[in-house]
């Protein structure tokens, strides 16, 4: 099983030359974001733009507006004239963002499940199958994306598309405790379980039950805050 914090260096894989036919910002920014959740670069490594822009390929623009807009997530925090470094994990905006998340969510799942959609149950399916290949092979961040794309099809179905894209957008402290937990004996399969009762209580249109199986799921990682904390108290701030 791969260690839950590899060292910041490992996070030079994120740095495959970009696409050129794509703006390079985006791409830089979608690119630290996702070194940062996985923690390949932990709370408190430091971002140099210069070797960043080394990295990617790019000039010191694209790298500076990527790292402003990793600041407006609360992501990393930048010293004028000084450093900038990845931010540690913030606890109230994790909570706030679970607060968010899950309000929606559970609506999501009693308008799912009052009108269940076979071609959902599938696409569903599919992703938990995923899931599960994931969790047996110990690929955590491969995991992690088939776990987003699991929630990402309930909005789409719900026609809520915007609501995730603006939950993905705050969800950079639960997605980092979520990571920290992840490698916990048994977490990778109580996910995997979750989902299952959740598609099967939307499949049978039951609300109430599809409601209560995402509660439940959705306060995992929170429910262990103390022992992620007494595991990796360097990396959480309240």
């Amino acid at each position: 099983m791969e260690p839950a914090h590899p060292a910041p260096r490992a996070a030079a894989r994120s740095g495959a030359r970009l696409d050129r036919a794509r703006q390079a910002a985006p791409q830089v920014f979608e690119r630290l974001r996702n070194a940062i959740i996985a923690l390949e670069l932990p709370p408190g490594a430091p971002l140099s733009r210069a070797e960043l822009a080394g990295q990617f390929g790019v000039s010191s623009t694209p790298v500076r507006d990527a790292l402003m807009r990793l600041e407006e997530e609360g992501l990393v925090d930048v010293f004028p004239q000084h450093a900038t470094v990845v931010s540690q994990i913030d606890v109230d905006r994790a909570q706030q963002a679970h607060f968010l998340r899950q309000a929606l969510e559970l609506e999501i799942v009693r308008l799912l499940a009052d009108n269940p959609d076979p071609a959902l149950i599938i696409r569903l399916d599919h992703a938990i199958a995923l899931q599960q290949q994931f969790a047996k092979a110990g690929g955590f961040e491969a995991f992690m994306a088939a776990d987003n794309d699991f929630h990402a099809q309930l909005y789409a179905a719900a026609g809520k598309q915007d609501l995730w894209m603006l939950v993905r957008s705050r969800s950079g402290h639960i997605d980092r405790l979520r990571r920290l937990h992840l490698p916990s004996p048994g977490k990778a399969q109580n996910i995997v379980r979750h989902h299952k009762l959740i598609t099967r209580a939307i499949e049978a249109g039951d609300a109430d039950a599809a409601q209560q199986h995402l509660r439940k799921h959705l306060s995992g990682t929170l429910s262990e805050l103390d022992t992620i904390r007494s595991h990796h108290p360097e990396y959480l701030t309240d």
